[in-house]
């Protein structure tokens, strides 16, 4: 299991979730996303595998994920859950999708209706290690980076398929997305995002209140 979240039929295969960041891809590329853009991404307060998605659909074409969409005000794309939609001015240039809930607004397209109609090959763009994959604050980290990072948390921590590892830290963080997400699935293991669900380890502040017995704390990953 790739992703698992609070809902059985939510949850996704590696297979399932390989088909389905193509098919972001696919989307994102259909709303002009190229290498150099940026996407911004609104994981929401309970975090879902769409933005996993998107962050997965903007690496495949080259551009750059940024979990601050308030900070991506030059965003080729925003992806931002429903009722958030009317909480960020985008521009003419800016293409909104929403997840979740369906907008009322004709301009905004749902983000799972439109990616399950997309064609589930891989986006033909080529990406090089030392492109952009994420921004946060003032900083960018390119794909060469964040993977060798996540290759050193998988070491570290012992990561195999067989765990689960809860994603207890927003993804606005850098070091959440490696631990959090670019781990577990180097390792084959599972990104749970069901809060309710305890993991074999987790990401999380270092205050204790996570229930897992192993956690990490973001800042130190990168």
């Amino acid at each position: 299991m790739a992703v698992r979240t609070d809902s059985r039929a939510g949850s996704y295969s590696y297979e399932k979730f390989c088909t389905n960041a193509w098919k972001t891809g696919n989307l994102l590329r259909h709303y002009g996303v190229r290498g150099g853009a940026t996407v911004g991404i609104d994981a929401g307060e309970s975090l879902s595998p769409s933005p996993l998605l998107a962050l997965f659909g903007a690496g495949l074409l080259g551009a750059t994920a940024r979990f601050d969409p308030s900070d991506a005000t030059d965003a080729k794309a925003l992806v931002v859950p429903a009722e958030r939609a009317d909480a960020y001015g985008a521009g003419p240039g800016t293409k909104t999708l929403v997840y979740g809930d369906v907008s009322e607004d004709p301009e905004v397209a749902h983000f799972e209706a439109e990616m399950w109609s997309e064609n589930p090959t891989m986006p033909p763009d080529v990406v090089r290690p030392d492109e952009s994959l994420l921004a946060a604050a003032e900083e960018t980290f390119t794909h060469e980076r964040l993977l060798d990072a996540s290759e050193r948390v998988v070491a570290e921590c012992d990561i195999d398929d067989g765990d689960e590892v809860a994603v207890r830290t927003p993804l606005t963080d850098p070091g959440t997305v490696v631990a959090g997400v670019l781990a577990p699935i180097r390792a084959e293991a599972t990104v749970l995002v069901d809060s309710a669900r305890t993991g074999t380890m987790a990401v999380a502040d270092e205050d204790g209140s996570a229930p897992e017995s192993m956690s990490v704390d973001p800042p130190s990953v990168l």
